[in-house]
């Protein structure tokens, strides 16, 4: 059993402006227009992992500029040893989920991925089907989100935070 809570979202709207993601963390940890947080779901919330580009293999983490977190991601990526998962990049990555987290000061990272059909006339149209998965690439992201998902839930303290946001 895991020490802390695990929760899967399911987001809609996220390509017309982060709908649900916004609306979840607004109603549960905070407005990000007036920085007015929810305790103690705010405080007590350990971190946010994001899938969004489709199948491609998970390659490492987009850090959102919380460089206190590299040395745990690190670690991990170390004792999960696969050669395919070992970037950590401190850049923060626009337009997924995460962002709705972060905008209101909670750790919010979105997985690095091989780009398979996203830029293509695939990603996001009629093509996107169920046909175009690439099974060992699904297998390996499950295997990776469920080990940091279980890592962060079982660790002593929860991910580290960067600085509160401002008010928006």
């Amino acid at each position: 059993r895991p020490r802390r809570t695990i929760r899967i979202g399911l987001w809609t709207g996220e390509e017309q402006g982060l709908l649900g993601s916004r609306a979840y963390v607004k109603e549960h940890f905070g407005d990000p227009q007036t920085m007015q947080l929810k305790q103690p779901m705010h405080g007590q919330f350990a971190g946010y992992f994001n899938v969004d580009n489709g199948t491609g293999a998970i390659r490492g983490v987009y850090l959102q500029k919380n460089q206190a977190v590299a040395p745990i991601f690190q670690a991990w990526m170390a004792a999960y040893n696969d050669p395919r998962m070992h970037t950590l990049s401190a850049n923060n990555t626009g337009e997924t989920d995460h962002l709705s987290f972060d905008a209101v000061g909670l750790p919010g990272f979105q997985f690095i991925q091989d780009p398979v059909d996203y830029g293509s006339r695939t990603h996001h149209s009629n093509m996107d089907l169920f046909e175009r998965l690439v099974p060992n690439d699904m297998k390996h992201n499950a295997a990776v989100v469920a080990t940091f998902v279980y890592l962060t839930a079982n660790r002593d303290e929860k991910l580290p935070r960067k600085p509160a946001p401002s008010v928006q």
